[in-house]
């Protein structure tokens, strides 16, 4: 555990930026819709969380494969990244499309023009005031600025005489809450036979007028052993949590003036057995809860064997961790490690009342079962959460991926 001693000039006591002693947000018993994407096909499910229960309705199709998306925070507008690019291969057709959402059914219909973009878009958000959208790419690591109609439809991009500096690998790009600041993720990238560690980094800049001008590059050790994926902010306190997907860890930074801490305040391991599985083990996303007492974090196991000459998943945690934060410093303590039932899984979300997550697994594969092998097609695994913050594995719903990845989901009100 790294402690607070190496932030000492950002005591949590003097550096407030919302009031520690503010109530979080009640959680809301609202109706939202669920999306899920495999490959281009965007999916439309109706959320009930007092079933725990998915009802799928509609469907739209994009140009290329979804990649992420992002609703806006005023209007019923969802914007989506897609890309036939992927994973080690970069692709030429890049998109953002904006839909209107279908207040009752949420179901999509298209909004304005679509965006074309110069590379593959892995990550797709929009500032806290709705005026720009924001997107991160992995190669060349990156950010664009889109500006954003008042009434939601994409505008042109932002120019800059210098681009700001994208680390290496961006894979998350995000406003702070008061939207003075942005954060780029920029994972990095393991070492190889042929080439040392690409260093991690979290890229820090003042945003102002849809403008990005870098304000800190925090890189702990140089960002060695430092590869961050994720991040999300305490409703109440000025803390960044930040998973770190090459390394299993959660780590917590502070926040102030648009400044963070050069190095992390708390750093907890996200597995329960650190060290004790194999190598291709991987932190993912991470959700922290409406009431900020508890925070999520998905860890993925890409493991695979052999077995009478098929490849067979090896044991790994493909699990939602869910750990408590100390209601005055915001110090993570893992509870629970819920299995999804699945591989992979690569995204999940929190209905609006927070009574209902939905954890997304990326891919099937097969599993040694007696003296044979079967297969575990990819899923939606459905759980409740209960007032302790808790998971409760509610129901898994099989997903037919074929050739294609089960690559984004999310919650989003209506």
């Amino acid at each position: 555990m790294i402690e607070r001693r190496k932030a000492m000039g950002l005591a949590l006591g003097a550096t407030l930026v919302r009031s520690a002693s503010a109530q979080p947000a009640a959680t809301e018993r609202r109706p939202a819709s669920f999306y899920q994407s495999v490959g281009p096909v965007l999916t439309t499910y109706r959320p009930d969380p007092a079933t725990a229960t998915l009802t799928r309705l509609s469907e739209v199709t994009l140009p290329a494969n979804v990649q992420y998306a992002w609703r806006h925070p005023a209007l019923r507008v969802l914007y989506v990244a897609s890309s036939n690019g992927g994973p080690g291969r970069p692709g030429d057709r890049h998109f953002i499309n904006a839909f209107s959402i279908d207040p009752d059914s949420g179901s999509l219909s298209p909004h304005g023009e679509v965006a074309q973009l110069r590379a593959r878009p892995i990550h797709i958000s929009v500032d806290r005031a709705g005026a720009f959208a924001l997107v991160a790419y992995n190669n060349p690591s990156g950010v664009t600025v889109h500006r954003l109609a008042a009434d939601g439809t994409l505008g042109a991009e932002v120019q800059w005489v210098t681009g700001p500096d994208g680390g290496i690998y961006g894979h998350q790009v995000l406003a702070s809450p008061d939207n003075g600041t942005v954060i780029l993720v920029a994972r990095g990238n393991d070492a190889a036979t042929d080439k040392p560690e690409d260093p991690g980094a979290l890229k820090v800049f003042d945003f102002r007028n849809g403008r990005l001008t870098l304000r800190q590059t925090v890189a702990p050790d140089g960002g060695r052993a430092f590869g961050p994926r994720h991040i999300d902010f305490h409703p109440t306190l000025p803390l960044v949590f930040v998973s770190l997907e090459r390394q299993n860890k959660l780590q917590v930074y502070g926040l102030r003036d648009g400044v963070m801490t050069p190095e992390p305040i708390f750093s907890v391991d996200t597995l329960q057995q650190p060290g004790a599985l194999p190598p291709a083990q991987l932190a993912s996303t991470l959700h922290v809860h409406p009431n900020g007492r508890y925070l999520y974090l998905g860890n993925r196991s890409d493991a695979m064997g052999e077995y009478q000459g098929q490849p067979i998943a090896m044991e790994g945690e493909n699990s939602i961790a869910v750990f408590e934060l100390d209601p005055a410093t915001g110090r993570p303590t893992l509870v629970q490690s819920a299995d999804t039932r699945g591989f992979h899984p690569r995204t999940f979300s929190l209905d609006p009342s927070a009574r209902m997550l939905v954890a997304a697994n990326l891919v099937g594969r097969r599993v040694r079962e007696g003296d044979g092998t079967v297969l575990r097609p990819a899923n939606l695994a459905i759980f409740r959460v209960g007032p302790d913050g808790r998971l409760a594995f509610a129901n898994s719903m099989p997903v037919e991926t074929g050739e294609f990845l089960q690559f984004w989901s999310g919650m989003v009100p209506l």
